[in-house]
């Protein structure tokens, strides 16, 4: 793929993720405050938006680029060489329970690598955005990681979900509140690590996390001066991962911090 056809795809990324979120935001702006709640699982929640904006944002693609492959969180798909990897609400809890901390994330893929990555929060309208070797951006402005280099001064969101047994992830808390660091958790592990790449947190770690929520938050990580685990491999893309992404200072605390 040259060039011209990257940029073409990271264009159409930023101009559908904003168009989506157009529509993500309009959703939430009407939504009923009695709206009953739908779950897929155990904490795991489900609304008519999540599939109305995937649609979209997979028509829009596919009217661009149809020999391009697409996996979304909600209707699945396929990868192949070139694949478009797509979450429509990451912090679908959030939105359905009406928490303005939301985004939607999509990536593009070449041989299972990361080379796009968009992430755009409608109720912020901040869109950050990343090319693979041309550095990171919010709303079009560079964004570098943070400068901290001392856990003990560190800002840490540590994810959690319910796929992982709880007592794991309250040994890597405990862990980290012995390290000094301040430790946080939110609705959104992509806008976690968004907030990693712009400096509002040093660092996001999870110890399961799938691959449509982070495969473009990593990418944006990376490119803004950060550093990431090897998370998006073959497995991955099936199962999911762990994830740790940080300024590069606080790597080797945080690999045994999470080592659980």
């Amino acid at each position: 793929m040259n060039d011209m056809q990257e940029q073409l795809r990271y264009l159409t990324a930023c101009a559908v993720a904003r168009e989506a979120g157009a529509l993500i935001r309009k959703r939430f702006l009407e939504r009923d405050d009695t709206l009953a709640l739908q779950f897929k699982g155990p904490q795991d929640y489900l609304t008519e938006t999540d599939g109305e904006a995937e649609r979209l944002i997979a028509q829009r693609l596919a009217a661009t680029f149809p020999d391009d492959g697409f996996f979304g969180e909600e209707g699945g798909g396929a990868y192949g060489p070139r694949a478009w990897v797509v979450d429509p609400i990451d912090g679908t809890s959030e939105f359905a329970r009406g928490v303005p901390y939301f985004c939607l994330s999509i990536a593009f893929l070449l041989d299972g690598q990361a080379h796009i990555g968009v992430l755009y929060d409608p109720m912020r309208d901040e869109l950050f955005a990343a090319c693979r070797g041309r550095g990171a951006t919010l709303n079009g402005q560079p964004i570098k990681v943070s400068t901290i280099d001392d856990v003990a001064r560190s800002a840490v969101e540590l994810g959690w979900s319910s796929r992982v047994p709880y007592e794991r992830y309250a040994t890597v808390h405990g862990r980290l509140h012995a390290l000094g660091a301040g430790v946080k958790r939110r609705g959104s592990g992509a806008l976690g690590l968004a907030y990693v790449a712009m400096g509002r947190q040093d660092a996001y770690c999870e110890l399961h996390i799938n691959a449509w929520d982070a495969a473009a938050a990593v990418l944006i990580v990376a490119e803004a001066g950060g550093w990431v685990n090897d998370f998006l491999t073959p497995e991955c893309l099936a199962h999911g991962n762990c994830v740790i992404a940080c300024t590069p200072a606080l790597r080797a605390a945080l690999e045994e911090a999470m080592d659980a």
